[in-house]
């Protein structure tokens, strides 16, 4: 199945009809200045080496090597197999926060990019596990739905941003209610939730929410991201984010709320910094959940095919090349462009 990594490039073959166009244009008018001169049939007569169609010729191979070169910048890959493949592993849905709180950088470099960096190295991790994604602040949706190709997760991963929900507000109940209903059917498998985020629950509910996700089997784990210390939240143009006072407003991991949702949800609390040792526990608690057997759609990796197209748009340009607009006095009776 062939497919383009860059399809943006895609756009540039609109370029192709308006050159075609120009190039009517341009033909027209060469037409009515050379019947200015005389009968055409007269002119034609008088210049029996121009030749109407080798220009043509050359414009259709250039336009090739064009539309070749554009679809060689938009990378065109291949993959050589699809197959489903039966695994023993487990199901989790990571719940990042990503209200403006996350962009605090108490945790380098911030919050959230710190979060983002813990869950790639999660999926490096992962070999025959699921993994589905939800982002949430004053709402909440699913931004990957789970599944166990982890390029694409990295892929998702990295649009995260807090632009996605206008909703500002951190509802980790909305969070956890969503990513219950992302899982498969599929029965007899450990599944688990985690939660990053720096625990400034503002709607509530969230302890209920957990309980009620224990009670289907799913664990809760919360991540706690940043420093019970409180830091400012960068706004983007080197100031930090004020109240309607002018105070700085100051955001601050609430550590105390992160671990009661986690005891409700039969899960752990795991404090997040800068060093590695949130990564390490996190695979500890997840290699402990009972693993089951999970049907799952194995992509091969594709094979990128730019060499091929880069060849056959040498080969058009260099045919452009050999084709001359007028005959070849030596190769007069040679008539590969009009017939006898």
């Amino acid at each position: 199945m062939l497919r383009f990594d860059a399809p943006i490039y895609l756009w540039l073959l609109l370029i192709i009809p308006v050159l075609v166009m120009m190039r009517m244009f341009v033909n027209h008018r060469q037409k009515k200045r050379l019947k200015k001169f005389g009968d055409l049939k007269l002119l034609k007569a008088l210049m029996p080496n121009v030749s109407r169609f080798r220009p043509m010729v050359k414009f259709g191979l250039l336009l090739g090597a064009l539309a070749v070169l554009i679809l060689m910048l938009a990378r065109p890959q291949v993959g050589t197999r699809i197959s489903h493949e039966k695994r023993n592993g487990i199901e989790a849905i990571i719940c990042m926060d990503i209200s403006n709180s996350m962009k605090a950088e108490d945790v380098a470099p911030s919050r959230l990019d710190k979060s983002k960096m813990l869950v790639e190295n999660l999926t490096e991790n992962f070999t025959n596990d699921k993994l589905g994604l939800v982002v949430f602040a004053g709402d909440a949706f699913v931004q990957l739905p789970i599944t166990s190709d982890y390029v694409s997760a990295k892929m998702f991963l990295q649009n995260i941003d807090p632009s996605l929900i206008a909703t500002q507000g951190t509802d980790i109940a909305k969070a956890i209610t969503l990513a219950m209903r992302s899982f498969t059917q599929q029965d007899k498998i450990g599944r688990a939730i985690i939660v990053i985020t720096d625990g400034e629950d503002h709607e509530g509910g969230a302890m209920e929410a957990a309980r009620e996700a224990r009670k289907k089997g799913i664990n809760v784990f919360i991540l706690g991201v940043g420093s019970t210390k409180g830091a400012p939240i960068p706004v983007g143009d080197g100031g930090y984010m004020a109240d309607a006072s002018g105070q700085t407003v100051m955001t601050a991991l609430n550590e105390q709320m992160c671990r009661e949702v986690a005891k409700a949800g039969s899960g752990t609390y795991i404090h997040v910094d800068n060093t590695s040792d949130a990564q390490k526990q996190l695979n500890d608690e997840l290699t402990r959940l009972q693993k089951g057997e999970t049907n799952s759609v194995i992509y091969s990796e594709y094979d990128e095919q730019f060499q091929a197209f880069g060849i056959l748009a040498i080969l058009l340009l260099i045919a452009e090349i050999c084709v001359l607009e007028a005959r070849n006095p030596l190769l007069r009776n040679v008539r590969l462009f009009k017939k006898k």
